[in-house]
């Protein structure tokens, strides 16, 4: 079982990689994308925290995506210290091209299923996630 669940994970982050590339972006920046269509001017630590990533991985995926002409950075206005990430005119179009590489994803994934065994698919995914959440690392003494 857990082979099988490693391999269909594997498979279906290949599968989301390149679609994902065939519009240039790399996985993970999709989702920081999306986050700001929902919150645009985020806060850069907020994004973190929303998004479950450290401040290394986020800082990186900012300046490669503002270097794309996708997002850029501004200091907020109340608040000089602390840096507000905004869509551009070109990522809001590039939240467009994700919204519809998810669909396709979705689509090419559960092809094959009829609409009960997606349904037990997502219940069975529902029972297992919670099991396989990290616990925090123990403080060292």
């Amino acid at each position: 079982m857990s082979f099988a669940i490693f391999a269909l994970a594997r498979s279906h982050r290949a599968k989301a990689a390149s679609m994902l590339a065939d519009i240039g972006l790399f996985p993970g920046q999709e989702i920081l994308l999306m986050q700001l269509a929902e919150k645009n001017g985020e806060a850069q630590k907020s994004l973190c925290e929303s998004i479950g990533l450290d401040h290394s991985t986020v800082a990186k995926s900012v300046a490669r995506l503002e270097r794309d002409g996708l997002i850029e950075r501004r200091k907020c206005p109340s608040d000089g210290r602390i840096s507000q990430v905004h869509l551009t005119r070109e990522g809001r179009e590039m939240t467009d091209r994700i919204t519809r590489v998810w669909a396709e994803l979705e689509r090419q994934t559960v092809e094959g299923l009829t609409a009960e065994e997606q349904a037990q698919l997502m219940a069975a995914a529902k029972k297992i996630m919670p099991q396989m959440q990290m616990a925090p690392a123990a403080a060292a003494s």
